[in-house]
């Protein structure tokens, strides 16, 4: 992955603050719990919904059962597996998977079967906390990375 150029968003941002660097919001992405998935239904509509993610390989990845918008699935078993230890790692160990079929089974769940879908960013929006506050974005974000 190039490394992304930070820029600031003058319009939502307070007249000292800085764009945030890319390793620290890479930093953000790689200690996050949770994340805010946004597609775009069929007709238009947006859809939002919070889940476990992971980053890594240059990407944020999630899995559920049912997903609106366009992502790409990994079905690839060495990634699948790469991914199901990342998850691992997250909030305390609770997220025990297991690879078969193209997904993830959860261990936890009764071997509940759920798909895998990776994101490669093109641009990511970042606020920073504190003062003073301010809206960056990292943009021309290209990746070599395949899942």
């Amino acid at each position: 992955m190039n490394t992304p150029v930070t820029t600031l968003d003058q319009w939502n941002s307070d007249q000292d603050a800085v764009a945030a660097g890319w390793d620290e919001t890479r930093r953000v992405l790689e200690s996050a719990e949770l994340f805010w998935i946004s597609t775009v239904r069929a007709d238009g509509r947006p859809h939002v919904t919070p889940v476990v993610a992971v980053w890594s390989d240059d990407a944020i990845h999630f899995h559920t059962v049912v997903v609106e918008g366009d992502a790409v699935q990994v079905t690839n078993e060495d990634t699948l597996k790469r991914l199901a230890e990342a998850w691992a790692t997250k909030w305390d160990g609770r997220w025990r998977l297991s690879t078969r079929d193209g997904g993830f089974r959860n261990l936890n769940m009764n071997d509940f079967p759920s798909l895998v879908f990776t994101v490669t960013p093109a641009k990511v929006f970042a606020h920073a906390k504190g003062d003073p506050f301010g809206g960056s974005t990292a943009g021309n974000c290209t990746s070599t990375a395949s899942a």
